[in-house]
């Protein structure tokens, strides 16, 4: 397995997570559970994969709904304790935003597109399948919020960009960008940076 596959699946574990988790908050039952976590995990990726003109990635490789799968044994085993930290959510949403971030990108650039579509399409992998998750359980898409969310993909995409520049090695520049956008993410939260409201 490359690193690029085992960050792939540990993004879909990780907002398959996220996404069954607020659908327990919401009374779901195990089924929609799955479809939350499902779409949550690869809405994104079917965006991105759509606008690149190329076949949603989950339609060529049933290993995503395996992992969503096992997403939701782990919250079925350790939902007491998933429920019990109410970070539970972020964490893992942050994760899955900062490794999806790497996937967009890096699909984006293999597919024969500059590092500029790279960054939106990186922005979009990770953030438009919160956007559908929110949806689906009837809250208001966490991007639309005055947390900063998308940004930390962005900004993830300026560091990718960075390490290509300095002329890192893949894998130190995927590691790299993913903690960026995590770290952005953590940061923003802990310190309530936020985006002027729009009067």
């Amino acid at each position: 397995m490359t690193l690029f596959t085992f960050i792939e699946i540990l993004g879909t574990l990780a907002f398959a997570i996220s996404g069954i988790r607020l659908a327990s908050a919401k009374r779901f039952d195990w089924f929609g559970a799955y479809v939350v976590g499902f779409t949550t995990a690869i809405g994104g990726g079917t965006v991105r994969d759509l606008m690149l003109s190329l076949t949603p990635f989950w339609m060529l490789d049933s290993t995503y709904l395996f992992v969503t799968a096992g997403a939701l044994l782990i919250v079925i085993v350790s939902g007491p304790y998933l429920i019990r930290f109410n970070n539970t959510f972020f964490i893992f949403d942050a994760i899955g935003l900062g490794l999806f971030t790497v996937v967009g990108i890096e699909k984006t650039l293999t597919a024969g597109f500059p590092l500029w579509v790279g960054i939106i399409m990186g922005t979009i992998t990770g953030a438009a399948g919160g956007v559908l998750r929110d949806i689906l359980i009837n809250e208001e898409p966490l991007i639309f919020r005055k947390e900063i969310y998308a940004l930390a993909c962005v900004f993830g995409g300026v560091v990718f960009g960075l390490c290509q520049w300095a002329g890192l090695g893949a894998g130190t520049t995927e590691v790299a960008t993913a903690l960026s956008v995590i770290a952005a993410r953590v940061v923003a939260v802990h310190f309530g940076l936020k985006l002027p409201i729009l009067k």
